[in-house]
């Protein structure tokens, strides 16, 4: 089938035709583009689908480099707590939850940020107890690193004060009665999460497809997502992918990374990186360097500015970790490793440096803390890095306070990765923060929170709207080796887009960005999503 897109301002991201107005594609590749008069003396025949832009304003497909798709979904069937303002309201939310189920029905939810509560305080277990008397409940913090659980859901663990705990976790317990507070780190929220129970195949087949509606809703035409640990592992994952995107013809195109514990069960169905097809296929293995600097669980070089002898924790030994990365190896895998903190960074570029790199590129996810060196070991064609802007105008101004003002000077340096030519992806993380990728790229343009006045935080670090798209673009590509077929508008490429109802590149302020409307999401040609 061929298909052509005429009447429209085409950016293409690729320099030598920059701007055009019509594009064709055929059997999901495009075969040419150039102006309207042009395109329609060339292709203009009875077996051309014409379909009229009307002027809007067209962009390769835009790309999210990390998220959780499934979790997307999940949380869109469960508790929703981001933004709360308070701790009394997080409270009430959850009483009201507590009232409208059944005893021993457990609650879950997911995104409290006790950073913006007026006194910073998070709910004792007995303030979570008293709200939620008879259900067990987990609620994990924005980060994702740190989880709140009543005396309900440690009962129904068997948790007790002598029981080991993995390693990396901690189960936070009072200097004064040495009894939990309700507040789980990192690695101990599994001691809870093995004993809720699991959803049926169609409750998460119903939640990959609301995320993947939703990403196309806001204009996205490819996504690298982590879901296993969600969907009761790799090959179930794949399953669920496989049926939404290639059989049903839901969703965008899909690079799926999988967690380290499910190697041996890719190994065991005879997956790899690269299997599957454009549409779903196998990515990188993930692993958990550290934690984040909500929960002072990112590793640092030096310890908090706010925890005196606090460096964070690491998830496992240095060595520990350089034998998982080289069981990958073995599979002729490559890496995607979450690294906040700066010595965690150093621990893993250390081990990589240790391995010879594969036919996919390692990806380094948040890199958070930097300094030159650090950017310099970055700066290689078999590394690339996963940011997600919009963790400026979370994180600011408390991770200041985490850091001391020198390290966070030092912290999401955008522009200058750029220029030293690190090769860098955009991505949200989502649903840690929001799946809509303008707002990742009116972040990373004004490193600001929507609605503040000021010139932004670390304002050095701002990126230009081009180049703010382009990590959201030809950088999504490039985390995948998939440069060669998508991130531009090129003859030979996908023909993927995101069109919209402004021109981003002229408009005077970038909070027009958060005005701006998703008009098509087109993916091979076909529109998947039209407002």
């Amino acid at each position: 089938m061929r298909i052509m897109y005429t009447n429209g301002n085409i950016f293409t991201m690729n320099l030598e035709e920059p701007l055009v107005q019509s594009i064709v594609i055929e059997d999901e590749e495009i075969i040419d583009l150039g102006t309207n008069e042009d395109m329609m003396l060339q292709w203009g025949r009875d077996n051309t689908t014409v379909i009229d832009l009307d002027g809007k304003y067209a962009f390769p497909g835009l790309i999210d480099s990390h998220l959780h798709i499934s979790s997307v979904g999940i949380n869109a069937q469960e508790l929703d707590l981001t933004g709360i303002e308070s701790k009394e309201k997080l409270l009430n939310v959850i009483s009201n939850k507590a009232r409208l189920i059944q005893p021993g029905e457990w609650i879950l939810g997911r995104g409290w940020d006790e950073n913006i509560f007026p006194d910073k305080q998070i709910p004792t277990i007995e303030e979570l107890n008293y709200v939620s008397p008879d259900s067990p409940l987990f609620l994990p913090r924005v980060c994702g690193h740190a989880f709140l659980v009543n005396t309900k859901a440690l009962e129904q663990s068997g948790y007790h004060d002598k029981l080991s705990v993995p390693y990396g976790g901690t189960v936070v317990t009072s200097t004064e009665t040495n009894k939990p507070t309700g507040l789980l780190l990192e690695t101990a929220s599994t001691i809870i999460t093995d004993r809720i129970p699991i959803k049926s195949y169609e409750q998460l087949k119903h939640a990959v497809k609301w995320g993947l509606e939703d990403a196309l809703r806001v204009g996205l035409t490819g996504i690298h997502t982590n879901d296993p640990t969600y969907l009761n592992g790799a090959k179930q994952t794949y399953k669920l992918f496989n049926e939404l995107i290639n059989q049903e013809g839901i969703g965008p195109r899909s690079n799926l990374l999988m967690d380290y514990k499910y190697l041996e069960e890719l190994k065991d169905a005879g997956m790899y990186a690269g299997y599957g097809n454009n549409k779903v296929m196998i990515g990188a293995i993930k692993f958990f360097a550290d934690g984040a600097l909500g929960g002072r669980t990112a590793l640092l070089s030096e310890p908090y500015a706010d925890s005196s002898g606090n460096y964070g924790n690491a998830m496992y030994e240095k060595e520990e970790l350089l034998q998982l990365m080289r069981n990958c190896r073995e599979f002729d895998m490559p890496i995607a490793v979450h690294t906040i903190g700066d010595q965690a960074l150093i621990d893993v570029l250390d081990n990589l440096d240790k391995l010879k790199p594969v036919a996919y590129r390692d990806r380094l996810i948040h890199v958070s803390i930097l300094n030159d060196q650090l950017i310099e070991r970055l700066k290689s064609p078999n590394r690339i890095i996963d940011i997600q802007p919009r963790f400026v105008p979370s994180d600011y101004p408390w991770i200041v306070d985490r850091l001391g003002e020198s390290r966070a000077n030092l912290s999401y340096p955008f522009k200058t990765l750029l220029e030293k030519g690190v090769i860098t992806a955009g991505s949200s993380d989502a649903p840690i923060e929001p799946l809509n990728p303008l707002l990742g790229i009116h972040a990373a343009v004004t490193r600001k929170k929507i609605g503040e006045n000021h010139n932004g935080y670390n304002e050095a670090e701002k990126l230009s709207m081009y180049k703010a798209f382009k990590i959201f673009t030809v950088g999504g590509a490039y985390a995948t080796n998939e440069e060669n077929m998508k991130g531009t508008l090129e003859r030979g490429k996908l023909g993927d887009m995101t069109v919209l109802n402004k021109n981003p590149f002229s408009m005077e302020c970038a909070d027009e960005l958060l005005e701006t409307e998703v008009e098509m999401t087109v993916i091979g040609g076909v529109i998947k999503y039209r407002k």
